[in-house]
């Protein structure tokens, strides 16, 4: 999550001058506490906040439960990351529905923090979730609002009321208590009201807005705020929530490149929880917020539980026995692999999936650089290419090569290229399947591997056989090798290498040592 990059940066870098203390000081503490509240200020931070968390995090950490700890370094940073959920508002809250339908939802916000999208966003969610959403478009002042509204309802599939053609003209108090109506005798269970804001806070906008909330009584209002605002987040909540009152926060753009400092604040300035966070531009960049998750990510920890749910989400597990099974059967085609990315793309963003790998911040320069657009041109390549071509890769011939290539509007080079990651994917996911666990190109030797140990372990040396006869000198060393007693060779086996081995065949080791480059 780019919001936190540098904030992240900052407190995994201080925690690890921590590593290579025994015991901690309190001129240690005094240091580390100094660093922290350098970073939070540096994120834009509310003042107040920083010092609130500073001053628990140095009594916590001056405490026995830091002395005393095994190891005092990871001690404090569980204490850090107890604190930041803390001022992310502690636990996770749900919407409040009705008891009797329909649960009515009002989003307020100044203009630009994205409401109107938001409000799509959130639509497809309820509606996912089997409710029946209703948008209302109540912003009849923003140039083409309800035309934007309009567009969004369409593209996340859910219902829109918008008797108004907005642009200055129309009542949205009556339109959001007349929506409620049609709600009920139309029966959706959730109506979502998007109202107008401002590029400021002024009378004019709190009088509308609470006008709104009088008429309508919703059981839920959502301030929606830009995470890259800065300090002015505090300055707005604190306005809204004493002009109209809010009962929930919605963080939209926390995907942008910026600061951080309002998710931080808002909920423990307001008292208020945050609900939502919006991740990106698409309809289903959005996901409920967890404070425990979120903390983890700004540490660097990862957030595992985000992952398997949206992997959850979007892989079929029947699927997936399949796609093993053809894995281990060696029958997995290009049409299976064109499957399995489409299947990945619906969990969208690559990016900040494996930004929510523990220790991410150690390939963020990698992920900078990734082009999520690379994965469209692979399905383009696979999408020209016929249906005998997918399953059976091996007819790929120089004309029909050349014909993919116009086809997907791309060039030969990327088509072999395609061809050549799957073809040494395939060997290795096989060689996986058969029990062997083979190098992956750029990270080293795995230990236990193979082809080899860890690195920097030293291998104990071996005696091997001295016999003048090769074909006997192999048998003798593969004996040895296994810890027993060299054996004649076995009819269809090498070396007297038995040919019932769950592990890799020579053919597959053979490619594979080629692929690798040893």
């Amino acid at each position: 999550m780019a919001t936190f990059g540098n904030l992240t940066d900052r407190l995994v870098e201080t925690f690890k001058n921590l590593r290579s203390k025994g015991k901690l000081s309190a001129a240690d503490v005094d240091g580390t506490v100094r660093e922290i509240r350098r970073a939070l200020l540096d994120a834009d931070v509310a003042l107040e906040v920083v010092k609130d968390f500073t001053s628990r995090v140095r009594e916590r950490a001056l405490g026995d439960e830091v002395s005393k700890a095994l190891n005092p370094a990871q001690q404090v940073v569980q204490i850090v990351n107890d604190e930041l959920v803390t001022i992310l508002g502690g636990e996770a809250r749900r919407i409040q529905f009705a008891k009797v339908a329909p649960t009515v939802i009002m989003l307020a916000g100044l203009q630009g923090a994205g409401k109107t999208t938001l409000a799509g966003k959130l639509a497809k969610w309820l509606a996912a979730d089997n409710h029946t959403p209703l948008l209302v478009a109540a912003d009849l002042q923003r140039p083409n609002a309800v035309t934007q509204l309009q567009v969004v309802a369409e593209q996340a599939g859910v219902a829109i009321f918008a008797p108004e053609p907005g642009n200055g003209t129309g009542d949205p108090v009556k339109v959001a208590k007349d929506a409620v109506t049609f709600a009920k005798q139309k029966q959706y269970d959730i109506v979502i009201v998007d109202t107008a804001g401002r590029l400021g806070v002024d009378a004019e906008l709190m009088k509308q807005a609470s006008n709104i909330r009088k008429a309508i009584d919703p059981d839920e209002v959502l301030f929606v705020i830009d995470a890259m605002i800065g300090q002015d987040a505090v300055t707005t909540a604190r306005a809204f929530q004493q002009g109209v009152d809010f009962t929930g926060v919605v963080l939209s753009k926390l995907d942008g490149d910026a600061r951080g400092g309002a998710a931080l604040s808002v909920a423990s300035v307001t008292g208020r929880p945050i609900l939502f966070a919006s991740t990106g531009e698409g309809l289903d960049d959005f996901e409920p917020f967890y404070p425990d998750r979120m903390a983890s990510r700004i540490l660097d920890l990862g957030d595992i539980l985000t992952l398997i749910e949206t992997a959850q989400k979007n892989f079929d597990e029947d699927e997936a026995k399949k796609v093993a099974e053809k894995f281990a059967t060696d029958t997995f085609t290009l049409e299976d692999f064109l499957s399995q990315m489409q299947q990945l793309k619906n969990m969208g963003s690559i990016k900040n999936m494996l930004g929510m790998l523990p220790g991410a911040k150690g390939m963020r320069q990698q992920l900078d650089n990734f082009d999520e657009s690379e994965i469209t041109r692979t399905e383009a390549i696979i999408q020209s290419m016929t249906l005998h071509e997918r399953r059976v890769p091996k007819v790929l011939n120089g004309s029909r090569r050349v014909r993919i290539a116009r086809g997907s509007g791309t060039t030969v080079t990327d088509v072999n290229a395609l061809v050549n990651r799957f073809e040494q994917a395939s060997k290795m996911m096989k060689t996986v399947a058969k029990g062997g666990v083979p190098q992956v190109p750029g990270m080293g030797p795995i230990p236990g591997a193979p082809f080899g140990g860890g690195r920097g372990r030293v291998q104990p040396k071996k005696k091997g056989s001295k016999s003048g006869n090769p074909a006997k000198r192999a048998a003798e060393n593969a004996a040895t090798a296994t810890g027993g007693a060299a054996k004649p060779a076995a009819s269809g086996s090498g070396f007297g290498l038995g040919g019932s081995s769950t592990g890799p065949s020579e053919d597959e080791r053979a490619s594979l040592q080629k692929f690798l480059g040893r």
